[in-house]
């Protein structure tokens, strides 16, 4: 069982000064004076206390497999002769590229890539996941003759549009490990995902599982995926998420078709998770939503153009909207080079939605975005590209409001979480009060993170967790 842990002296976001007792998985007590006598104690020195991050939108495994990959992508990588430096790197084996824009070197393919790579084979994936680019070598060793050809790939162009599962099948590749991933997102002070690859399905569950109980991946995690998905080996740590329902404008679904899966997944108890990045997409959404009739849960992911009359109809199904505030900084710039300027209020909106009553959470769409939820929060405030152009001023949030997207509770967005007895122990402990934190918002100020109790990742100048005998005690 989990030692009792009291963290002694912290401050809350009403600016009180506590001690928080925890024992097993839950806040038992909070007050002050409290006896840390038969516990573990971190003493917090007025640093803000406050529920655990939850990043709303990531892609695990590709987050994982992108440790490993070459950059091939702004800022990195911002123009044709980098990004063939980056490609023509020694070595064997499978060469990974990830985060590529069409801005780097317009779109790539296969006759460009064999003149910088030919001696092995190499993918590229496009920053928005849904293409690979592939030169000769790679093709060679994806054309297996016993599996058919995908209808999305152009043998000519060495272009790969919309068809991971036919990769993963032919490379019969295995999911990767989780330990890394699960201990940078502690480092940030996040303890809970949801998981929004449109592909997950059984298979993708066991593997969460299994990582959760080998300890890769302490986070609770929300799985959303296929309508196939189940809820059989689902738990408190890992629950069935919305059906994920991925649009892409230039090769939009059947309308009916559409519909029918929205209710479908109604029909199941679960709701839905649509990807809208255009405003057709949005258009779309919306009436299928309307025809289908939205139930409270369902969800816009990105919405990352949205005009005026759109954000209303919204606000008048009641949906949510899953946000990125991370990519006005990221790729602002880019977006200013290619997005005309009467378009740019339109983009990633924060603040126009909150006005409207529209239920906001934040993600980080990782690794298609930094996983850093704090510059997440520092974008939506400040608004700035990373070269200092600001877009869309009237849509930035205060300090307030952006902590509050990544403290939204992962099933009812609707509902902000809190630090309260009976309530989970999954913190995070920063090293200063709200008043010193909210004009930096700054990973580099979270001191601790617990998981259900455990002290998970703890930077200190020196040990301030201790027992009764005053040694270190931190796990």
């Amino acid at each position: 069982m989990t030692p009792a842990l009291l963290i002694r002296g912290a401050t809350l976001l009403d600016g009180r000064s506590v001690d928080v007792r925890i024992a097993g998985e839950l806040i038992v007590e909070i007050g002050s004076g409290l006896d840390g006598a038969d516990a573990r104690v971190i003493e917090a020195g007025a640093g803000l206390l406050i529920p655990g991050l939850h990043d709303h939108h990531v892609h695990v495994a590709a987050t994982a497999a992108a440790r490993t990959s070459v950059k091939c992508g702004p800022p990195d990588v911002v123009d044709r002769e980098g990004l063939a430096r980056c490609l023509s790197t020694p070595g064997i084996g499978w060469l990974r590229g990830v985060g590529y824009h069409e801005s780097v070197a317009g779109m790539l393919d296969r006759v460009w890539l064999d003149q910088v790579a030919p001696e092995r084979p190499v993918r590229i994936q496009h920053r928005s996941g849904r293409m690979w680019f592939l030169n000769t070598a790679a093709l060679e060793t994806l054309l297996v003759p016993s599996v058919p050809l995908p209808s999305g790939l152009d043998r000519v162009t060495g272009r790969l549009f919309d068809e991971d599962a036919w990769m993963q099948q032919v490379m019969a590749a295995n999911m990767p490990a989780f330990d890394e991933v699960g201990a940078e997102w502690s480092r940030l002070g996040v303890t809970g995902i949801t998981e929004m690859s449109p592909a997950n399905d059984d298979r993708v569950a066991s593997h969460f599982i299994a990582e959760r109980e080998r300890g890769a991946l302490l986070q609770s995690v929300v799985l959303a995926g296929q309508a196939s998905l189940g809820a059989e080996g689902m738990s408190r740590a890992l629950k069935l998420g919305p059906v994920k329902i991925h649009l892409h404008e230039a090769d939009m679904p059947d309308f009916d078709t559409v519909v029918s899966m929205m209710r479908k997944a109604h029909a199941k108890g679960r709701t839905v998770a649509v990807h809208c990045v255009s405003e057709l997409e949005l258009v779309f959404t919306l009436a299928a939503l309307r025809e289908a009739g939205a139930e409270p849960g369902d969800r816009i992911e990105h919405a990352s153009i949205c005009p005026d009359h759109l954000l209303q109809d919204i606000a008048d199904q009641g949906l949510s909207v899953v946000a990125q505030p991370n990519f006005v900084s990221e790729r602002g710039d880019a977006y200013r080079q290619s997005i005309a300027p009467e378009e740019w209020s339109a983009l990633y909106r924060l603040q126009s939605f909150a006005s409207a009553g529209v239920t906001l959470a934040g993600g980080t769409d990782v690794p298609f975005g930094d996983p850093d939820p704090w510059a997440a929060m520092a974008a939506a405030v400040s608004r700035r590209t990373l070269s200092g152009h600001v877009i869309g001023a009237c849509e930035a949030m205060s300090p307030e409001q952006a902590l509050g997207l990544f403290t939204a509770d992962p099933v009812d967005l609707r509902r902000q979480r809190s630090v309260e007895v009976g309530c989970a122990a999954s913190l995070c402990l920063l090293s200063r009060p709200w008043s010193e934190v909210r004009n930096a918002l700054s990973a580099a100020d979270v001191r601790a993170t617990v998981i259900e109790g455990r002290v998970i990742y703890n930077r200190v100048d020196q040990a301030p967790v201790q027992g009764a005998s005053g040694v270190d005690a931190s796990t």
